[in-house]
């Protein structure tokens, strides 16, 4: 298993990333987690014709900004979108006229999938939970190929944080603020993410959603952030666009 990180910013694209996407090249078929725009590098590491689910983890435009850009994941296997209901009726709404070109003209075939809050058996094995967030927005815990992947992206540290990471094999998690920044909007820091590694007992923590401009304008910083992760979760790596880890 391959996990490719295709966008790693978050709210806008600049110099050091795009806006977030990640990539899961399981055994069977693709795990796409959001839409950001970078989604559009995807071809570049698909090699297979393999079914792709793609997970949207909000509605915020720098989650499903590249939406647009499906028609470019050129596989004849089809592409299943899955979030909760809410957020589906909103991406139907945004995928046709005036927005952009209709999900029904593509050449891939798109699909839609709700999920329900709590456990989902099918197409594909995955926990969805609410999180800490300005508007409505979940989390993921996907079981794949033996093993566990979280996807928490946007969310302030609360319990179903936690609940998602458990045991989990590769935790995913946003950094949008800097070391000791918080506020009311729901987001995390370093120190943030990596106690939720660390109450969860999850094996590896991934830094990724790092917020642009004066907060994460440099590697330097986002290298910072690492490093004071690794003072609470020792396993952590810092994610930038096209870092790949294989499972």
């Amino acid at each position: 298993m391959k996990i490719t990180f295709l966008g790693t910013n978050g709210w806008y694209s600049d110099k050091l990333g795009n806006t977030p996407s990640v990539l899961v090249d399981t055994k069977d078929y693709y795990v796409i987690f959001d839409a950001g725009y970078g989604i559009a590098l995807a071809p570049n590491h698909m090699k297979k014709d393999k079914p792709i689910y793609l997970f949207i983890s909000h509605m915020h435009m720098d989650h499903v900004c590249g939406l647009h850009v499906l028609p470019k994941l050129k596989n004849k296997s089809g592409i299943t979108i899955l979030s909760t209901p809410k957020m589906i009726q909103d991406m139907k709404k945004i995928m046709t006229h005036p927005y952009m070109s209709p999900f029904k003209e593509f050449s891939n075939n798109i699909g839609f999938h709700s999920l329900k809050i709590g456990e989902n058996k099918t197409p594909i094995n995955v926990a969805c939970l609410l999180l800490e967030h300005a508007d409505h927005t979940v989390g993921f815990r996907v079981g794949v190929d033996g093993k566990i992947i979280t996807y928490c992206c946007d969310t302030a540290i609360c319990a179903n944080d936690i609940k998602l990471a458990k045991n989990a094999d590769v935790l995913i998690h946003e950094c949008s603020y800097p070391t000791g920044f918080r506020n009311a909007w729901g987001h995390s820091n370093p120190e943030d993410a990596a106690q939720v590694a660390k109450d969860a007992g999850a094996k590896m923590l991934v830094l990724t959603h790092f917020g642009p401009g004066g907060m994460y304008d440099g590697k330097k910083k986002r290298l910072d952030a690492g490093r004071i992760a690794k003072k609470t979760f020792k396993n952590t790596v810092v994610a930038f666009d096209d870092t790949r880890i294989t499972l």
